[in-house]
């Protein structure tokens, strides 16, 4: 799989996802959102994937959306209609925001690997995933109050359902930097490690957990959490028997029956 600012391995029943823009701190202009939203897209279809691990090359995980971008939207200016200009805006957002929807569709569990900066717009992206790792020195803002805007592509809809409601108003009111170690006290990343080559073999030892498991369960584990997220308790409950009652009977749980008994790893197809 080859990409103008991606990088994209498959390995093991593993995707690697390297955002590959190390020059401009990883920050996405335009082209690289809709790259990434192409990539999670195949990714979710392809059956020899069973987990995703996202990271950034160089010494940045992801700077956000790259400025010339948001400086592109003064074009808009030369719209005369005012309510057409409003309508333009708004499918931006709307195209943006579907980008990094796409990680959260993807029924296979994403792990971000975070090292050095994860600002704005990635801040966004992590929020999409499924479990977040980061190294002592790497750090974590939602920057657009300094830049006068509005987080909008996901930020303040997704990280109130991962942590406390103050420390996302902290976050998103001041701009303030949160330090790696921070962001595992707050439960913004499940691990904080020394280094990165620790986090890089730290992710891919539970990758490769999650890729040994049934694949069916898997993405329906992500299915049904995601599920719960947004509904309540009684609805999420009568979703799971639907759930169940589809794919309860399948070859994977013979299987998984079967290498528990005989003492050996799963045998599961894609």
């Amino acid at each position: 799989m080859t990409y103008t600012s991606f990088l994209v391995n498959i390995e093991d029943n593993i995707a690697s996802v390297a955002i590959n823009r190390p020059e401009k701190a990883n920050s996405l202009h335009m082209e690289a959102w809709e790259e990434m939203k192409h990539i999670f897209e195949s990714l979710h279809e392809n059956p020899e994937v069973r987990v995703i691990v996202l990271t950034g090359e160089g010494k940045n995980f992801c700077a956000g959306i790259d400025l010339m971008t948001l400086m592109n939207l003064q074009r808009y200016n030369d719209i005369s209609c005012e309510g057409r200009k409003r309508e333009m805006l708004r499918k931006f957002i709307f195209k943006l925001q579907d980008c990094i929807t796409a990680i959260e569709k993807c029924r296979k569990p994403v792990l971000a690997a975070i090292h050095g900066a994860c600002v704005g717009g990635a801040v966004d992206i992590v929020s999409a995933c499924d479990m977040r790792y980061c190294v002592e020195k790497s750090y974590f803002s939602i920057k657009e109050i300094d830049l006068g805007l509005v987080a909008d592509i996901g930020t303040l809809q997704r990280l109130p359902k991962i942590l406390q409601p103050g420390i996302v108003a902290e976050m998103a009111y001041t701009g303030r930097n949160v330090s790696g170690e921070e962001a595992t006290k707050i439960g913004l990343t499940n691990q904080t490690y020394a280094t990165v080559e620790e986090m890089t073999e730290g992710v891919m030892g539970i990758a490769k957990s999650i890729a040994s498991k049934s694949p069916l369960c898997i993405r329906g584990t992500k299915e049904i959490l995601l599920y719960s997220r947004d509904h309540s308790v009684d609805e999420s409950l009568n979703y799971m028997t639907a759930w169940n009652a589809s794919m309860l009977l399948s070859d994977d749980l013979q299987e998984a029956f079967a290498a528990m008994m005989e003492k050996r790893e799963g045998d599961f197809a894609g």
